[in-house]
């Protein structure tokens, strides 16, 4: 998993490029090494000629995903961990917030990811099945 970056104000799409240049491509190079697929839902800030042209001049591959798809980004999943582990916490002010959200996302065991990479050929079966309509997961 990257490390979380707080984003200070609204997300755009040059936001967006700084995250992806000074953040996320950083941590992949690091880490992944070369092989390796970035995933990100269709919102309109993700999908801009803008960053579109930030990917192609990285090559960096881009998994397709179709719009109105059915939403499987593991991400979101995490988020939800990320938040059952937040329940009962609370903070004084942002920046001890997004102190409490970096320990908690740093404190996920690569088990919890796993699982729920391992996940994702039932959870892509399940919206075939259900032909695009909503499933249990």
């Amino acid at each position: 998993m990257g490390p979380l970056k707080r984003i200070v104000g609204t997300m755009d799409r040059y936001v967006f490029e700084d995250i992806l240049e000074n953040t996320m491509r950083p941590w992949a190079k690091a880490n992944l090494g070369r092989s390796w697929e970035f995933q990100q839902d269709n919102d309109p800030k993700y999908t801009s000629g803008h960053v579109a042209n930030w990917f192609r001049r990285r090559r960096v591959d881009v998994l397709e995903w179709p719009s109105q798809s059915p939403d499987l980004n593991p991400i979101e999943h995490m988020w939800e961990e990320l938040e059952r582990r937040l329940k009962e916490v609370r903070a004084s002010n942002a920046n001890q917030k997004f102190a409490q959200l970096e320990a908690a996302w740093k404190s996920i065991p690569m088990t919890v990811v796993q699982t729920l990479l391992d996940s994702m050929p039932r959870r892509c079966q399940a919206v075939i099945d259900a032909k695009g309509y909503p499933t249990k997961y």
